[in-house]
């Protein structure tokens, strides 16, 4: 008996191959209700490790520190650059940070006029003790999961993440 691939089964590179655009429609539809509903998961997700980092940090603060934990040393310019928001919504948030004692500001050692914000120790602290228990939570989330369809979902993500 010749069994039938179903199209989680096949992975052929090529958009809408075998499948209709009816089953693509579909299809389609399915992805953009679950990426709706991590997205949902996500933003509660990061609200309650900001909350976890400090009571007063907001998830959008939170993820400037994000940044600042993963690139080092940045430039206020270059944050809002990055994150796509205008230098004063940024640098009312970086005066936050620095005021929950997270960022701290230091000279920028290339130009003597310039500051740069960067994790304060107690910011490094916090950080990695949320991260560590979102870490475990994820890690016990996941413990029924096969080691193969995690794999499997980090491919995928990344093949998403790399989209633009």
């Amino acid at each position: 008996m010749v069994s039938e691939a179903r199209p989680e089964d096949v992975s052929t590179g090529e958009a809408g191959a075998g499948s209709s655009d009816e089953e693509r429609d579909s299809a389609t539809a399915e992805v953009e209700q679950e990426l709706a509903m991590m997205f949902r998961r996500a933003r509660k997700m990061s609200s309650s490790v900001a909350t976890e980092v400090h009571p007063e940090l907001d998830p959008a603060s939170y993820s400037l520190l994000l940044m600042v934990a993963e690139s080092g040393p940045l430039r206020a310019m270059d944050m809002a650059e990055r994150i796509g928001l205008d230098k004063s919504t940024v640098s009312r948030q970086i005066a936050n940070l620095v005021r929950l004692g997270l960022l701290r500001r230091v000279p920028d050692p290339e130009d003597g006029r310039a500051r740069l914000v960067q994790l304060s120790d107690s910011g490094r602290a916090r950080l990695d003790e949320a991260r560590e228990r979102r870490s475990r939570r994820l890690r016990a989330d996941f413990a029924q999961w096969s080691t193969a369809d995690l794999h499997q979902f980090a491919r995928l993500l990344g093949k998403l993440n790399s989209m633009e």
